[in-house]
């Protein structure tokens, strides 16, 4: 499988978003019929579940305890960073105001001077607190390192799910620096879901599945703020990470009888991108850019990529995003815009009732081709003029 690039070597042949296109159904459905809803089964507990298949990156441009409240009250759920600035500063609004209006050739170095504040534990259950008094889940990001202590922290606060991410998760991970986590004990011993990412290839979501994650996030470098691909060069295009992804998914299920769902981080700004990642096998997706649109997101109208404030080597930039509508607009609608960056939860669910699935596992099922020119055909006065699918 594959082709070759040069004498004795082979590359595969992937596949992102603008090169697929989703085909029509033999039956429609009413779109007010269809079934969003997304779970995160557990088996020491109440499993996690939300009514729309959304969740929003814990990125400090985009979530905050008010971004996550009206996430939260929207059906969605919101992902605090516990290594940002709301855990790193008692009034994280006055940090922010700084980072938003830092020139463009300074930026990177303000950031990298702001997270070198040390981390305040007793703000990691603060922020926690603040969201189970708001009345909705608190979900938490950590990187593995710290993940031990400061889940331990989030864990006797309330959370609700805990997220361990870095650039690539994998089980086996060697350093001669650091104790690495031990994964499979901390999804034992934890007392709430644990999503593990980022992972983009069949063998390491597999064993990430079977020491005991209840989800993984699919994606390495896709996300509009994250530079990792021309840093590292390290990547792959979603559709064929969630594609291989999900496959490990379904092999983990056949063989152990348990399902732990695959959820796309990345790289998806408008609605056709979210329903192109949940037909690819996606469970639900994880948005960053889309939401540091919204009135409610803190870096308002700012966003910047987790490994921007790297002190050695930087994978992200803060890019402007504008202010383009209040979140309920942005999942629900109504629309304002005509570039399919509002009413993302209006695309999922008229796109499943165009091709007949009642509910996400059906829509997973969605007959897919390749069509590179699928953003662009007859679409020409919409190009030259920068409207609609002529927008960047």
């Amino acid at each position: 499988m594959g082709m070759w690039i040069g004498k004795n070597r082979k590359a595969r042949v992937t596949y992102g978003f603008d090169e697929i296109a989703l085909v029509p159904g033999d039956i429609t459905i009413n779109p007010n019929d269809v079934d969003t809803s997304f779970e995160i089964p557990f088996s020491k507990g109440e499993s996690l579940k939300l009514k729309i298949p959304i969740i929003a990156s814990a990125m400090d441009g985009v979530t905050d305890v008010k971004f996550c409240t009206e996430m939260g009250k929207l059906g969605g759920l919101g992902v605090i960073n516990l290594e940002g600035v709301q855990t790193r500063y008692e009034n994280p609004r006055e940090v922010l105001e700084q980072i938003l209006g830092a020139d463009k050739n300074t930026v990177t170095e303000l950031l990298q001077k702001i997270y070198t504040a040390p981390i305040k534990e007793e703000l990691i259950s603060r922020r926690i607190q603040e969201l189970k008094a708001a009345g909705v889940k608190a979900a938490v990001s950590s990187i593995p390192q710290k993940a031990e202590r400061y889940g331990a922290i989030a864990q006797e606060a309330g959370a609700d799910l805990i997220v361990v991410q870095s650039t690539v998760s994998t089980v086996r991970h060697i350093s001669s620096e650091y104790k690495s986590l031990d994964l499979a004990a901390f999804c034992k011993a934890s007392t709430v879901p644990v999503i593990v990412g980022n992972a983009v290839t069949f063998n390491v979501v597999l064993e990430l599945m079977e020491a005991g994650v209840n989800g993984v996030l699919i994606g390495v470098g896709p996300g509009a703020a994250c530079t990792s691909r021309g840093v590292l060069g390290l990547g792959v295009p979603q559709v064929t990470a969630t594609v291989d992804c999900a496959a490990a998914r379904d092999a983990y299920f056949k063989k152990s009888g348990r399902y732990v769902p695959v959820i796309t981080d990345g790289g998806m700004s408008k609605g056709g991108d979210v329903c192109k990642a949940l037909a690819c096998g996606s469970d639900a997706v994880m948005v960053g850019s889309a939401f540091a649109k919204a009135k409610e997101s803190p870096g308002q109208g700012y966003h910047w990529g987790m490994a921007t404030p790297h002190a050695n080597l930087p994978r992200g930039t803060r890019i402007q995003v504008g202010v383009t509508g209040t979140l309920n607009q942005i999942l629900f609608g109504p629309a304002t815009v005509d570039d399919g960056s509002q009413n993302l939860v209006g695309a999922i669910m008229t796109c499943m009732g165009n091709v007949g699935a009642a509910n996400l596992r059906e829509f997973q099922e969605t007959e897919i081709i390749i069509a590179p020119s699928i953003k662009s055909e007859g679409k020409l006065f919409q190009m030259f003029q920068g409207v609609g699918m002529g927008t960047k």
